[in-house]
């Protein structure tokens, strides 16, 4: 099987201190706590501005040797009208030190305005722009498209192509794309709520358990929004979870209680 990795978006948030962080744990320490809880992080930062060397580094460094960041792009990239002309600041975040995460550096999400309509000919080159390697580096590339106008077999057809990931929406208003494009799978869940203890009712988090591992080993799962044919290669598949937005407060706790579902090793 391939491996799964279930996280949440950032670290930093007020509300988990006494919640998801104990009372008296220090700021500074708060990733490295998050770390050992979950099995990966979505960075957000790096979505509203450019970060350090450094601070990469340091990330690397505080978090397990197993552990995983995804990274989310910066959005002077995908919020244009133009995506051709992307290039310079496509080159600028890799050259902002997002590769000083090393081994631990998962697949790049690249997220669209829900107002970002799919024209067939500019995404393609968008997809041209996106560098497979970095410092020596196998990259992954996911995108996030949140407009209707993406839901059609062209679309999955020009990012299969190009190996590059769809988002898949769970829980969400926005267009759920559950189509296998790329070699691993990438889903944001959206649909916490305080009424629930773990921010998901049970039989949910047991539902996105069984297509976790449903992707893992190559299926697909059922009850999910598909535009093409599924692929029969049946082919293994890593799989990135991040409990995203809904009630936040509680994304942690849904987050653990998936891998709890999940069982050991995962």
């Amino acid at each position: 099987m391939g491996a799964i990795r279930i996280g949440v978006g950032g670290w930093t948030y007020e509300p988990w201190r006494g919640l998801f962080y104990p009372s008296d744990l220090v700021q500074k320490r708060e990733l490295e706590y998050a770390s050992r809880q979950l099995t990966s992080i979505e960075i957000n930062g790096t979505y509203y501005g450019s970060q350090k060397p450094s601070s990469f580094a340091k990330w690397h460094d505080e978090t397990p040797d197993d552990f995983v960041f995804s990274v989310k792009a910066p959005r002077y990239a995908m919020n244009r009208k133009v995506l051709a002309e992307a290039g310079t600041s496509i080159k600028r975040f890799f050259a902002s030190g997002v590769t000083e995460l090393k081994n631990k550096l998962g697949p790049i999400n690249w997220q669209f305005l829900p107002t970002k309509k799919f024209e067939p000919g500019d995404f393609e080159s968008f997809l041209k722009l996106l560098p497979r390697d970095a410092d020596g580096r196998a990259l992954r590339h996911v995108v996030e498209v949140r407009h209707e106008s993406f839901r059609t077999p062209d679309f999955v057809a020009l990012i299969r192509e190009y190996s590059v990931g769809v988002v898949i929406a769970g829980d969400s208003a926005y267009p759920q794309i559950a189509d296998v494009t790329a070699p691993f799978i990438y889903a944001r869940l959206m649909g916490t709520t305080p009424t629930e203890e773990s921010g998901y009712p049970n039989t949910l988090l047991k539902v996105w358990s069984e297509r976790a591992r449903a992707w893992a080993s190559g299926a697909c799962p059922e009850g999910l929004h598909r535009i093409s044919a599924p692929l029969p290669d049946g082919t293994p598949r890593d799989v990135y979870l991040y409990v995203i937005s809904g009630h936040k407060a509680l994304n942690p706790a849904a987050a653990m209680s998936l891998i709890r579902c999940l069982g050991p090793g995962k």
